[in-house]
């Protein structure tokens, strides 16, 4: 295993400098990002390709410590970003400047994320890459991650409420005092799903940086379902739409009936502060999931693949209703 990394590590690898991220760094590391991505899926405009979705900023504000650049002659030529949720960890994206791919940066780029890894010793970790390209999943192979089950990212219109969705967010129970009882629910809720499990980092950041709320679904007064959504420009929505970061509702007896109310809770949530559009995404290991969002009109926009690390389905069963897709 890699040694844990310190906030000012510097690697060296092959006449290449990967460090922490800094403030300078930050907006040619979106550039890249959107020319690698738009030149891989062959855009008229690379750069336009993910309009005004931003990613990499608010990866960055979220925790500056878990964004990475490749620098190469003073210049940042790559980034990549890990993402902690409680005991199971992410990352990406992974981006690299066109012309130097295919020249070891990604992989040394992986290091820093793995050592964090190691260092919050989480039960799992993943990615979502693309299922049609040998040169992605073999460098995932490379550090220990295998193929599982495709990831659809879906999308559905949405034009108004739906009848009696009735729901609160973060934001009004903040303003109630319930800050508190509210997140310990929210654990409680991902923590029945997986073991350790915690999205509160997701949840403050998103408030934090008014990238959106957390919509909430209760059982008399606790909290059974919560949706972590950001909206609008310059979050990883984007114009005109939701995007559900991660979504679930406690496993067990009349879970369905809770994943309905908190999809009409969200397609509510959606048309109230002016947008079109949800898009989610849902492993298809959690069958009944990816199910009841076909049944309600959510059809696939693409797909990737999720790739973990542990040999077990960590909270990718047929009997959990989570959305979320790892990018």
């Amino acid at each position: 295993m890699t040694r844990a990394a310190t906030a000012g590590d510097v690697r060296r690898h092959a006449g290449l400098v990967v460090r922490p991220m800094r403030p300078s760094d930050v907006d040619e590391a979106d550039r890249i990002m959107r020319v690698a991505f738009g030149t891989y899926l062959k855009a008229p405009d690379p750069v336009l390709v993910f309009g005004d979705v931003d990613v990499v900023r608010t990866r960055y504000r979220t925790d500056p410590g878990r964004a990475f650049c490749a620098e190469a002659d003073g210049q940042v030529v790559g980034s990549n970003f890990a993402t902690r949720w409680g005991s199971f960890g992410f990352f990406g994206p992974l981006t690299v400047r066109v012309d130097l791919w295919d020249r070891g940066i990604a992989q040394a780029l992986m290091r820093p994320v793995l050592d964090l890894f190691d260092r919050w010793d989480v039960r799992d970790a993943g990615l979502f890459t693309f299922p049609e390209s040998p040169k992605h999943v073999g460098l995932y192979n490379k550090f220990g991650f295998w193929p599982r089950e495709l990831t659809p990212v879906l999308a559905k219109q949405v034009d108004a409420p739906q009848a009696g969705a009735g729901y609160d967010t973060l934001g009004t129970d903040r303003a109630r005092g319930s800050l508190d009882q509210v997140l310990d629910d929210c654990r409680a809720v991902a923590d029945s799903v997986h073991g350790g499990l915690d999205l509160t980092e997701e949840i403050l950041a998103v408030a934090q940086h008014r990238l959106g709320d957390t919509v909430l679904v209760r059982d008399s007064d606790r909290v059974v379902g919560f949706a972590v959504c950001h909206h609008g420009p310059d979050t990883e929505a984007g114009s005109g739409a939701c995007y559900i970061k991660f979504a679930a509702v406690a496993p067990g007896t009349g879970a369905g009936a809770r994943f309905a109310r908190l999809l009409d809770a969200c397609e509510a949530f959606t048309t109230q502060h002016g947008q079109r559009m949800v898009i989610a995404g849902v492993n298809t290991a959690r069958r009944q999931a990816y199910r009841t969002l076909l049944d309600r009109g959510y059809r696939a926009q693409f797909h990737g693949l999720t790739m973990t690390r542990a040999d077990g389905p960590t909270y990718n069963r047929s009997d959990i209703y989570v959305l979320d897709d790892l990018r």
